[in-house]
């Protein structure tokens, strides 16, 4: 049985063939916090294109909505494939993978019709001792078979699942005429690991799907979806914005800060300013300005990153909110902020609750109200779509 000392990291990258307006890979995702419980699903929907998406999005809702109330796969998947639509003689379905992580280590992982699933225990590929298969039922699914294997995990174990777009990659080329196949991809997953023993899980994911792209001479011919999840040591950071309701109260919040051990990062001059007058530091303005709509960083000596508070707080949400898996960050304040946040795997909320009268315009909300409103939603975000570990507390 698991431990739990580790961190999971998730990460999906993803390619559609040129001239295809959606990919018809889809994956969900979904944490049960009151279960300490994550699902995970990626389904690959027959063809190119919207049809192949809507096809693989119906599969991967209703595989994530009867994963969740606990529902068997073989009966789970029975009312899949009975409800995908069939037009004409032509049947329409998408294959599927489910993996299930639950509090206590335990990896479920459901495959069906997709490549098989790469389990790597620390550089060694892992195969679990409960390997099983199940019938699925109905009258139309005659020899449908679910593989499933369940494991728990630990600390250095890598899943990796992808759809028939990396191992088809480079078909009918002189190098791959059979396409890249399992056993390349396994060789290929087990080499990048060999090279980089803690290689995080969105370069691992992002250098298969690269691969794959090079297979196919640098025009995808299939949709290609890869994912990594990472059961690593966690990494911590702390972001302070805001000083503390009490003045009073100044110096156990900077004994609070000063003992934190990973890293940290002020947003805001205010709070900025108390820091360096109770540890008795300078703050120094950096001149480099790559977004002209905030104000420049700061260097305060013991701090990674110094910035303004409610203006750049604010382009922080923007940027999580509309991040993707191709999405490049640059060296703006926010999105500086942005790199160290998706870095980490436990960030620290340190949220101070005094109104900065400087700004205060009494016909607008109060700033306080604003900076929880927005610290609120990067909490969301950071948990929901990133799957950090969020602990806030205002002060």
């Amino acid at each position: 049985m698991s431990n739990q000392t580790y961190h999971t990291e998730i990460e999906v990258q993803q390619l559609k063939p040129k001239g295809e307006e959606v990919c018809g890979d889809v994956f969900f995702s979904k944490r049960f916090p009151e279960e300490e419980r994550i699902i995970m699903v990626l389904s690959d929907g027959i063809g190119h294109g919207i049809k192949a998406s809507v096809l693989a999005t119906l599969t991967a809702t209703m595989a994530l909505n009867y994963s969740s109330f606990h529902t068997k796969p073989e009966i789970a998947a029975q009312i899949i494939m009975d409800v995908l639509p069939a037009p004409g003689n032509k049947p329409s379905y998408a294959t599927f993978t489910v993996i299930e992580i639950e509090k206590d280590g335990l990896v479920k992982i459901i495959n069906y019709d997709n490549p098989p699933v790469v389990i790597m225990r620390g550089k060694q590929r892992f195969r679990p001792e409960k390997i099983y298969e199940l019938e699925v039922g109905g009258e139309n699914n005659n020899h449908k078979i679910l593989r499933c294997q369940e494991f728990f995990a630990m600390k250095e174990d890598r899943i990796v699942f992808f759809t028939d777009g990396i191992t088809q990659s480079g078909l009918n080329t002189p190098k791959y005429q059979m396409g890249w196949g399992n056993e390349n991809t396994y060789k290929f997953i087990a080499t990048q690991i060999e090279n980089q023993p803690r290689i995080s899980a969105t370069k691992l994911a992002r250098k298969i799907v690269n691969r794959a792209l090079t297979n196919d001479l640098y025009s995808i011919k299939d949709d290609t979806s890869c994912g990594v999840i990472y059961f690593r040591q966690p990494r911590e950071t702390m972001l302070i914005t805001g000083p503390p309701f009490y003045k009073v109260k100044d110096k156990r919040f900077i004994n609070r800060i000063a003992d934190f051990k990973g890293q940290k990062m002020i947003c805001g001059g205010t709070t900025a300013e108390i820091i360096a007058r109770e540890l008795g530091l300078k703050i120094e303005t950096v001149q480099h300005r790559s977004d002209p709509t905030l104000p420049p960083i700061s260097q305060l000596k013991g701090f990674d990153l110094v910035t303004e508070g409610i203006l750049t707080i604010g382009k922080v949400e923007e940027i999580l909110e509309n991040h993707t898996g191709q999405t490049r960050l640059y060296d703006s304040p926010a999105e500086e902020i942005v790199k160290r946040l998706l870095d980490n795997d436990i960030i620290h909320l340190l949220v101070g609750t005094r109104i900065n009268w400087a700004h205060h315009d009494p016909d607008q909300p109060v700033e306080i109200e604003i900076r929880k409103t927005v610290i609120k939603r990067i909490v969301k975000l950071l948990q929901h779509k990133f799957f950090k570990k969020v602990y806030v507390d205002y002060v």
